[in-house]
């Protein structure tokens, strides 16, 4: 999300981000559709994978992971994965990891056609690809939590929902659907809310232009600390709109041919993530000067990012099953968020999580 050493620039880019996942919802449904790419489905393998041998021996070929946005400090847990050669040491020949941004194809669109074997991307988003005839899985989820919030002045703090009535709340085109979906999740009355369209730059929060701020806890709310101010943030995932997210998507076929190899990959991933956790600057050092190099980050900003990308990641059902588990209460909880948004899918359509469980089952000690 961050992309120059301005701190303008990085809210430029945060909002373009959510912008960006936005329109994915609109465009990897309507492309996803199209008779070239799910027959694509059909059709062989790309230099992305191989499969396994039938022996069983670790021999997977490359992996190609689809990013949902630039490279920086959101993926640290696959940068340390690959620095330290967890996929390697699983049976993949080599990683490729393939960045996004605002000019690259929806990440849905990628795995369909085996581009990428994985992609990173959200429920809502995958949902709507699977809800057009695209045969993917959410077969994980990276955050418990989704990062969007409230972000409000720490000397008059928007705690609750409720807090948001008679005061003006500045909202981004971008995410105009994500506001609506929240309002009837939370069943708010939207007339006693002040809805300002803003642009990027969160500077007319501080300015006392608008009382509260639509945003990502871990983009704006880290920018504005670094410039001086106190700021307080609601996290939508906790006041009635509970969605997982950084969630991993893959093709069908996928689970169903080559389920060693999503295994091999998760695990990777899990001791990937695992050592960020434990040390947050790991995957911030490596955003900022190895895989997001010539993009403008600083490893100070994107420590803090990855400080807050680990909370949305470990929760207490995660330390009991594991990274990347989602329980199956929470999972109905995700479900019900999607219809507000005008989603309706069962869990067998959109998730299949019997492989990461499979991974804890046979390897208790990753957990």
């Amino acid at each position: 999300m961050t992309s120059s050493t301005n701190s303008d620039d990085r809210a430029f880019a945060a909002t373009d981000r959510r912008l960006f996942l936005r329109r994915g919802l609109q465009l990897g449904g309507a492309v996803l559709l199209g008779g070239p790419l799910l027959a694509a489905c059909g059709g062989s393998d790309s230099s992305s994978s191989t499969s396994p041998t039938s022996s069983g021996s670790k021999s997977f070929g490359e992996l190609t992971l689809r990013l949902s946005w630039i490279k920086n400090v959101e993926f640290a847990g696959s940068y340390i994965a690959d620095t330290k050669g967890y996929y390697t040491d699983e049976g993949f020949s080599k990683a490729t990891l393939i960045g996004g941004g605002p000019s690259a194809t929806p990440m849905e669109t990628d795995v369909v056609t085996k581009k990428a074997l994985v992609a990173i991307s959200a429920p809502d988003i995958t949902g709507s690809a699977v809800a057009k005839g695209a045969p993917l899985k959410i077969i994980g989820a990276q955050y418990q939590k989704n990062p969007f919030c409230i972000m409000s002045m720490a000397k008059s703090p928007i705690a609750k929902p409720e807090d948001m009535y008679g005061k003006k709340i500045g909202v981004q085109a971008g995410n105009e659907s994500v506001w609506a979906a929240y309002i009837k999740a939370t069943g708010l009355d939207a007339s006693k809310i002040t809805k300002v369209p803003v642009q990027f730059d969160p500077l007319p929060l501080t300015q006392g232009t608008v009382d509260g701020w639509f945003s990502f806890v871990t983009n704006e709310p880290n920018t504005l600390r670094l410039k001086g101010f106190k700021v307080a943030t609601m996290l939508l995932a906790d006041t009635g709109y509970p969605l997982v997210s950084e969630t991993y998507c893959v093709r069908q076929d996928t689970i169903d041919k080559q389920r060693d190899l999503l295994k091999a990959f998760l695990r990777a991933e899990i001791k990937g993530w695992k050592a960020n956790i434990a040390d947050p600057a790991l995957g911030a050092k490596l955003a900022a000067e190895t895989y997001g190099k010539g993009l403008g980050l600083t490893t100070k900003e994107q420590t803090l990012e990855s400080k807050d990308e680990s909370a949305l990641m470990v929760s207490a059902d995660t330390k009991k099953h594991g990274l990347f588990t989602i329980t199956p209460e929470l999972v109905e909880e995700n479900l019900k968020t999607l219809k507000y948004g005008g989603l309706d899918l069962t869990a067998a359509k959109l998730f299949d999580l019997s492989i990461i469980e499979e991974v804890y089952k046979e390897d208790p000690s990753l957990i």
